[in-house]
């Protein structure tokens, strides 16, 4: 598989667009918050699905809540939302208010998960998929909670037909510390399109530069 593995201008280029994604959907949910939300993506790798639950598990010993979407277009797959179970429940707070009683929290759990994975996936997906020049159509946000190998499987893809674009991100939201993950799990074919779509990115970036330093 080496024509699908990034090159580190590529990977740098997909950093630079899922950062321009995440600071949009930090701008969505500064909205819903009614704070200060910080997003950051400090790096991205391409690993196996195996890779990934390993460095999930060695990082996040209990149980994990995704919030996943499929998509199709120009290129397709699943993306999922991560985060280990305490740090969903203060995203939910920090959404909700402190003010709401505990109950109600956990009653409004899954829909206040389900709609900031939403809007995190969705400006990333899209904006990516806009400074690509492709398109893509999403589904609607799904909740599911287990470990590591379990959230990153699906019925799709089998470990050997697929890889794992595997994104750290940081949150702050409303002054608490949130870490999570997002995952593109994602079959060979799709993968190629997509460093196909990059690499043209990064040509059509080097001509402009180019042209205006001309």
């Amino acid at each position: 598989m080496p024509d699908i593995v990034l090159n580190e201008l590529e990977r740098d280029a997909l950093t630079e667009l899922v950062n321009i994604g995440v600071s949009r959907a930090a701008a969505s949910l500064r909205k819903m918050v009614g704070g200060e939300v910080l997003l950051s993506v400090p790096s991205i790798e391409v690993i196996g699905h195996g890779r990934a639950a390993t460095l999930i598990r060695e990082r996040e010993g209990g149980e994990l809540v995704a919030v996943w979407q499929d998509f199709a277009g120009a290129f397709r797959g699943r993306a999922l939302l991560i985060f280990p179970q305490a740090n969903s429940l203060e995203l939910v707070r920090a959404v909700v208010g402190e003010a709401m009683p505990a109950e109600e929290v956990a009653d409004m759990e899954q829909e206040a998960l389900a709609e900031t994975g939403n809007v995190i996936l969705n400006s990333c997906l899209a904006t990516m998929a806009n400074m690509l020049q492709g398109s893509l159509t999403m589904s609607l946000p799904q909740v599911m909670r287990g470990h590591g190998g379990e959230l990153l499987g699906t019925s799709e893809l089998s470990p050997e037909e697929g890889l794992v674009l595997f994104l750290y991100i940081n949150f702050s939201v409303r002054d608490r510390s949130i870490r999570g993950y997002i995952a593109m799990v994602m079959d060979l074919p799709s993968l190629g399109a997509l460093k196909q779509l990059v690499g043209d990115f990064i040509d059509r970036v080097m001509r402009d530069e180019v042209e205006h330093g001309a």
